[in-house]
């Protein structure tokens, strides 16, 4: 696997990287909270990878960027970033991943390749409303939920070894 791993769906990278981070500065200002510089680089190195990273990963590249961080740093970054509603934590990975629809609420629905580790936030409101409606048939009032599916993206499905 590269580095720099690839979605799913080919999309401009750049692009995607870019309205991910005016999302979060728009979603900070109307929210009054501060987007500092170090929680800004974590959340553009989360979007640059395309694949789950975690919190010792994201101090290397911070690290590697010139930042004196310590864990405590990206670890207060990241509860930032997810308190905002701007990075998922892929529990199954102990990893962060850019949320695809800050300030909508929704199910953290993840196709998750267990070879290249690539993951593919799932928008499927379909889903949001039967696990509701699920929790809400048992008298469960639920505050969030996240759905994570393992499996084989389609390019290591093709691959030779057959993923």
């Amino acid at each position: 696997m590269s580095a720099r791993a690839l979605p799913y769906r080919p999309h401009n990278h750049d692009a995607c990287v870019a309205r991910a981070l005016n999302d979060a500065r728009e979603r900070c200002q109307e929210h009054g909270a501060r987007l500092t510089p170090i929680r800004e680089r974590v959340l553009e190195l989360i979007w640059q990878s395309h694949r789950p990273l975690g919190a010792y990963e994201l101090l290397g590249a911070l690290t590697t960027d010139g930042h004196s961080a310590a864990p405590p740093t990206v670890y207060r970054a990241l509860d930032f970033l997810q308190q905002h509603g701007l990075v998922h934590r892929i529990a199954s990975l102990n990893a962060f991943i850019g949320c695809s629809h800050p300030g909508d609420r929704h199910t953290g629905c993840f196709l998750i390749c267990q070879t290249c580790r690539n993951v593919l936030e799932l928008s499927e409101p379909a889903i949001d409303e039967a696990i509701g409606g699920a929790a809400q048939a048992q008298g469960f009032a639920m505050r969030e939920s996240t759905l994570e599916i393992a499996g084989l993206c389609p390019a290591c499905q093709e691959a030779p070894d057959g993923g």
